[in-house]
């Protein structure tokens, strides 16, 4: 089983990314130089990290195996304290590798993939497999990463991949070609019945975000320890002192998988201040609460701050109470204005339920006319599937459609 810690325990030494990259090449080339050239490998893998994954797979194309096919198998303890607490893969991914040579020894070195038949194929792939996937319950996550398998079965096949111009493509390319695949099959998924690209892209990026952590959710998955989720405990001497961890509240993702989700969507996280808060390796999903402020037009504009010692909490009652002294409007009489988006307006409406401004709620989708874009109502349906059970989000959205048949949407 191959899963880099990048740290081993039972001799106490580290390696670097590069160390542990060089490592993966050389045991799986020893296992192919051993190996008949009509036999068989199996290589097992479960890490969220995408520089993980980029390591292997860079090591079985290396060292002259290509993938012949794929398959998630649960095999993971989501007991286990790493799987506490954050979004991590509930199966192993097995990657069935054959040797790429001919059954008389000779490495077929000169194979060269045309670059633009490689492009074509991937999204056909994709189309095969997500649906497939889907129907096994397999989603999220693990169904990320069950993709890669299959794209690399097209990508592994050659020897090398060359653009029209000879340039040689390396995986690394490639890798964001299979992310954009990825979210826009999901995409399809997801709005099933709708065009996905009907919906701005924060409303894309925080549909793929949820799914993404959607793969056995609990409440547990809204929050993540801002310390390293390690296994191992922190020595303490005898007379250290044991702080208690904080917390960071909304939907936690690795920062480079939650980049190349973004991208492969065409979002950009410097345009998504007030939706996304990107803090060291982790990238956080803001919780609705915390959008109140820029929803309702107090600093507007601005992404939270931190604050030294313990910041001020305060109810949605509060927020849209200085929002009305503000004069930006929001109580039950005065005109409101509309947020941008339609997951803005979607998320307002959901604090106004939060806040129990009932009749704000109904002038709100009736006469102000958050209510007649039936994207609005779209987008709302997959969020009240997406987000997960027991938050907030899910309990604000559901109540949100619940008052659609009655307004007379």
């Amino acid at each position: 089983m191959v899963k880099p810690p990048l740290r081993t325990k039972s001799i106490g030494f580290k390696v670097s990314e590069e160390e542990y990259a060089q490592l993966e090449t050389a045991a799986l080339a020893r296992a192919r130089g051993i190996i008949r050239p009509n036999g068989i490998g199996v290589v097992v893998f479960a890490d969220t990290r995408t520089s993980s994954w980029e390591a292997l797979l860079t090591a079985v194309i290396e060292s002259e195996w290509r993938i012949t096919a794929s398959w998630p198998i649960d095999t993971e303890n989501q007991n286990r304290t790493q799987a506490q607490d954050s979004a991590s893969l509930q199966s192993s991914i097995h990657l069935v590798c054959r040797p790429r040579e001919n059954y008389d020894s000779h490495s077929r070195t000169v194979d060269v993939g045309d670059w633009r038949d490689v492009l074509a194929e991937l999204p056909r792939r994709m189309e095969e497999w997500m649906p497939r996937l889907q129907t096994e319950g397999i989603v999220g996550a693990d169904a990320i990463f069950a993709c890669l398998g299959p794209a690399l079965e097209i990508f592994s096949r050659y020897a090398r991949v060359e653009k029209a111009s000879g340039e040689r493509v390396f995986l690394k390319e490639y890798l964001e070609y299979v992310w954009a695949a990825v979210a826009k099959e999901a995409l399809n998924m997801i709005f099933a019945g709708a065009d996905a690209t009907g919906f701005e892209e924060d409303a894309r990026l925080t549909a793929m975000w949820l799914w993404t952590l959607s793969a056995g959710a609990t409440n547990k998955d809204t929050t993540v320890t801002t310390d390293d989720d390690s296994d191992e405990p922190e020595e303490q001497g005898e007379d250290a002192v044991v702080e208690k961890k904080a917390k960071l509240t909304g939907f936690i993702l690795e920062y480079d998988a939650a980049r190349k989700i973004a991208q492969g969507l065409g979002a950009h996280f410097e345009q998504l201040s007030s939706l996304v808060d990107v803090n060291g390796d982790k990238a956080r999903l803001l919780p609705v609460s915390e959008r109140a402020r820029y929803l309702f037009g107090k600093n507007e504009g601005v992404a939270p701050t931190k604050q030294k010692g313990k910041p001020k909490q305060l109810s949605l009652l509060d927020v849209l109470g200085e929002a009305e002294e503000s004069g930006r409007g929001w109580s039950e009489k005065t005109a409101s204005r509309l947020g941008n988006t339609v997951l803005d307006r979607i998320h307002q409406s959901m604090i106004l339920f939060g806040a129990g401004r009932g009749e704000a709620l109904k002038r709100f989708l009736v006469a102000d006319g958050a209510g007649q874009d039936q994207r609005f109502w779209r987008l709302a349906q997959a969020l009240s599937a997406l987000y997960p059970k027991g938050t907030d989000e899910r309990r604000w959205v559901e109540g949100v459609l619940a008052r659609k048949k009655g307004l007379g949407f």
